[in-house]
């Protein structure tokens, strides 16, 4: 860890605890020492870094910073600083409580994530998508994956915020593409011809929503070596109402196009699949008939899971409960409770209006 708990960071950011961290950068819990409010620092850990390498590095907070969107992750301040007579590039962001998709996924263990929250989910990161992709030229973010898909609650309910667009980047005006790079197994076939676009981003998206609505990946060898002869797309795509009894014909319409392995035949954007996904409507109280639901309750499709469980979620709700009778916690209180909600699904029913409550400002 480059940064320690409880020291501060340019006279104005407490560190709190490690949020994770990755191949190029450690993310960090903070909380502003004027303001009080909680935020996530992102902090390059590469050494040896001359301004200029730090300052190109930085493009993310540039583009996250253009990008003003409520499915667009907040860039609120972004600098250097200096460690061990290092230094380093960090910028700062919202904090979203609530954690990631990959993690609202998992606790879903043995069930399937609910059609409603699945469709909200996906059309919420083609809002937040659409505004990059609608840029000139277009901004590709090029890892859309449920690791980088935030899940939080503000005053209207589920907020979805896409984040991570460290290998975002224009694409060629002319041509409409840019150099691959993203995660293996959610990168389209034209992966194999380092190329990518926005029809690229939009077979992430329906990658995300082919695991959300069957527990599988929809072409599963793709996360291993033999993506590299293309072998692994070679067997038709099933689809996923073979999987999901509450899937209908039309919802396998939008995953299918999503997925198509030409891009030509596919969303050429995320503002084209969102206004399919605004047509549909779910069908989620209709009963199924002659379809198996077939879900994993190991939750296996992107890997083995994760140590879920820090603090159980009875604690974390009985603190939650107490903060919140207190004014100057409520805000406190309310990032725990996302946590719990997002922990155990089973509590959105009973404590989900209490939490959008509480981010009004309302204790009750």
């Amino acid at each position: 860890m480059l940064l320690e708990e409880n020291i501060i960071v340019r006279d104005v950011y407490e560190i709190e605890r490690m949020l994770g961290e990755g191949a190029f950068a450690e993310v960090y819990r903070v909380k502003h020492k004027f303001l009080g409010k909680k935020q996530a620092l992102k902090i390059i850990k590469l050494p040896g870094l001359t301004l200029k390498d730090i300052e190109e590095i930085l493009d993310e907070a540039v583009i996250l910073s253009r990008i003003s969107h409520p499915n667009v992750i907040s860039v609120f301040d972004a600098g250097t600083v200096s460690i061990n007579d290092g230094l380093y590039g960090f910028f700062t962001m919202e904090y979203i409580a609530g954690g990631n998709l990959e993690t609202f996924w998992r606790y879903h263990s043995g069930n399937f994530i609910s059609l409603n929250d699945t469709i909200d989910i996906i059309r919420q990161v083609c809002r937040g998508l659409s505004v990059a992709h609608s840029e000139n030229p277009p901004i590709i973010h090029r890892d859309i994956k449920p690791q980088n898909i935030m899940i939080g609650y503000d005053s209207l309910g589920l907020r979805v915020v896409i984040s991570d667009f460290g290998l975002a980047r224009r694409v060629n005006p002319l041509t409409l593409i840019a150099s691959a790079k993203g995660t293996r197994g959610f990168k389209p076939p034209e992966f194999l011809l380092n190329l990518d676009s926005c029809a690229g981003d939009v077979w992430a998206i329906g990658t995300t929503l082919y695991l959300m609505l069957t527990d599988r990946l929809p072409y599963p060898a793709a996360r291993d070596m033999d993506i590299l002869d293309g072998s692994c797309w070679n067997k038709p795509l099933i689809p996923p109402s073979s999987y999901n009894i509450r899937v209908n014909e039309a919802l396998d319409a939008i995953v299918f196009r999503s997925l198509a392995l030409n891009p030509e035949n596919r969303y050429p954007n995320a503002m084209v699949m969102l206004e399919d996904l605004m047509k549909y409507k779910s069908p989620e109280n209709e009963p199924g008939i002659g379809k198996k639901e077939d879900t994993d309750k190991t939750k296996s499709a992107i890997g083995s899971a994760l140590r879920l469980r820090e603090i159980s979620i009875k604690e974390k709700l009985s603190e939650a409960l107490k903060l919140s009778k207190q004014a100057n916690k409520l805000t406190e209180a309310a990032d725990l409770l996302e946590e719990v909600l997002n922990q155990s699904p089973d509590l959105r029913e009973k404590y989900e209006n209490k939490l959008i409550l509480w981010r009004h400002g309302v204790a009750m």
